[in-house]
Formats: structure tokens, sequence, C-alpha cells
């Protein structure tokens, strides 16, 4: 037998030439992991376009018909009616048409685009303070009713309600949306109309959309009636004047159908901004009389000048979710890598190292 000496065996003397280069793998994976948005791991139900610059309610379909509305309205306007006012009356009128509808359309897309003011969720470990707080509020004897707090606002008890999906006590005016499965800063309602939530962030472009459309509403409706009474005057009548100008005739019945409840719409808002309260509140009189006892709104100025100027001139709050950053690599979901992608030295570790032992064994007793 011959004398052996034991020595340590390198592990890197036991990578064949193809698990050398498979070795680097890993390093390389995880240095040119891309890194994911915020946006990509959003879990509420949204729709995020140019990489988390837009973002949309997953039920949007209404908001196509909206645009299509306006446009078809405006286009056969523009197309039919204004050349014939232009002759007959003023150069105006399409001038002003058009600055009402591009308003129109600017104020639908932050509407539409805008974060409403979406609160982001409690992580774990913050999830597991509150219930902690909530597990220690009561004593041996009388628990509080769990998931409620109570605070004071201008003297008056307002209750915090806890949002069992987002694991968090809502803050004063905020409301879970069912459709967005989201929590809503100042939650005013969700519309299908614009595809998203009206919330803190974009209720003052909801209120100019729905007023500059009264407006372009009223005055193509008004437009169209004046055109056709014109053509009507040249003595052919007013049938002639229809069969004149067909597509007068469907611009009036789009905007007849739809000014009214836009001018509704229009002047019940404008009563809610008077009074700082949302549309949520309203529906559900949280500050009317309740039980025979008068609650006030303890978030109103008592002047409606100061009320305006709050709900829509004030400073625009930043968006909390931040869908545009990175997401930390620790936050990051792990791959989980199969052993074909792993070097040989480390997918099959343990057999290598075997063989490798036996041949050792064999050479020494020979």
């Amino acid at each position: 037998m011959k004398n052996c000496e034991y020595q340590q065996i390198d592990p890197r003397a036991l990578r064949t030439p193809s698990s050398r280069t498979s070795s680097t793998l890993p390093c390389g994976r995880k240095g040119s992991q891309r890194l994911r948005r915020k946006w990509e791991v959003f879990p509420g139900k949204n729709r995020f376009y140019c990489d988390g610059r837009i973002m949309l309610a997953r039920q949007c379909g209404v908001l196509p018909l909206t645009i299509g509305l306006i446009f078809i309205t405006s286009v056969l306007f523009f197309t039919f009616d204004c050349p014939f006012l232009v002759d007959h009356l003023t150069v105006f009128i399409p001038v002003i048409g058009g600055v009402l509808f591009i308003f129109v359309i600017i104020s639908l897309l932050q509407t539409s685009f805008t974060d409403p003011g979406i609160l982001p969720r409690a992580l774990p470990d913050e999830a597991a303070d509150i219930e902690k707080q909530i597990d220690n509020s009561g004593s041996s004897t009388y628990r509080p009713p769990p998931r409620t707090k109570e605070i004071l606002i201008n003297d008056q008890v307002v209750k915090l309600k806890y949002c069992f999906t987002c694991k968090m006590f809502r803050p004063p005016r905020t409301s879970h949306c069912s459709l967005c499965d989201n929590c809503v800063e100042r939650f005013d309602h969700h519309c299908p109309w614009v595809g998203n939530c009206v919330g803190k962030r974009n209720y003052r472009f909801f209120y100019a959309f729905i007023v500059s459309l009264s407006f372009l509403t009223s005055f193509i409706f008004g437009c169209v009636i004046t055109h056709l009474t014109l053509r009507s005057q040249g003595g052919n009548g007013f049938i002639q004047a229809i069969q004149d100008s067909p597509a007068s005739v469907v611009e009036l019945v789009i905007c007849f159908f739809s000014i009214w409840s836009i001018l509704g719409l229009s002047g019940f808002h404008t009563y809610l901004v008077a009074s700082n309260l949302t549309t949520n509140e309203d529906i559900k009189g949280s500050w009317s009389s309740k039980r025979g006892e008068e609650s006030g709104n303890p978030y109103t100025y008592n002047n409606i000048f100061t009320n305006c100027c709050v709900v829509l001139c004030g400073p625009m709050p930043p968006s909390l979710i931040d869908r545009r950053g990175f997401v930390p690599p620790e936050d990051a979901p792990q791959t989980v890598t199969s052993d074909a992608e792993l070097p040989a030295f480390m997918a099959k570790n343990d057999t290598n190292m075997e063989e490798n032992c036996q041949e050792f064994a064999l050479s020494c007793t020979a």
C-alpha cells in the first residue's frame, strides 16, 4: 500500500469545466436582475400604462363611451353647424366651442389618469403593531368594540373605522372603494364615466370637467337650435331644415338627453363644494340629523367662499403610493432557480463529493 497524505480537498478542483462556466451565472443574474417598480406589484385593482405614469380603474369600459360621445358631438358641431353659423352670425362661435372642448378633454383626462388619493396598505410590521394595540386596548372584564377609534375634530367626535383589507385605521373622510380595492383619502365616489375614483387629489379636476361639460353641452344645444331656426326661416320650413342638416338632429338628441343629468350633477356638486361635503357623506347622511340629534359638519368653515377655495384651490397633496418608485431588493419576490440553472458543484454537491472521495481512496490503496 502506498503512503498517502490526506489533504483537504479544494472544492474548486472538483468542478467540471462546464460547472466553472455556470458558477458565474448566479452572480451575473443577481447583478443584472431588473428592479421592479411599485406599480408592477401594486395590490389594488388598477391598470397602469406608460410605465406607471397613467393609472385607471380596472373597470374602465365606460370611459371610451364618454370620450366617444364628446368627440362625436363636437366633430358634428364643428363640421355641419359652425360653417353656417359663421356665415350668418359670428366667427366667435367655433372659437368658444373649441376652447370649451379642449377644457373638457383636458379636465376629463386629468380626472381619469390622476391618483385620486390612494393610501398605501400597512406593511406586515405595521399591521402586527396595530393588531397588538387592538388586543391590548381592553381590560380583562370589558373590551371596547374593536376596529374603531374616536377622535375629536373641531370639538366633535369622529369615528375611525378599521380597514380589514388595508390593515389600518382609515383617516377621517377616507373610505375603501370596493371596485378599485383601495382606501381613498377624502373619498367622494367611484365614477365609471371617468374610469376612476374621485377623491382628494382629483376632485377639482372632476368638478372642472362636469362644469365645463355643462357649458359645452348647453352651448352646442343652443347653437344647433339656432342653426335649425335660421334655416327654417328661408321659407323651406323646419322639416326641410332638418333634411338639409341631418347631423344637427343627432347632436340635438345627444345633448337633449344628457344636458339634464349633467346640469343636475353640476348643481349638486356645487352645493357639495360650497358646504365642504363629499357625495359619500351626503348620501350616508354623516352630518345630518341622526336619531333626533343634529350633527354638524366638522370640516366646514361656515363660509361658502372659504369652502370653495379650500376644496378647489388648495395645494395639491403629493401621491402617497409612489407608483414609479422601485421595490427594495429585500421586498422583491424571489424566483426559484432549478438545478439545471445552478453550477454542477452547487446543484449536486453531495454526489460529486462522494464520487471524488471514492476515487481518492482507490488511488491510495492501489
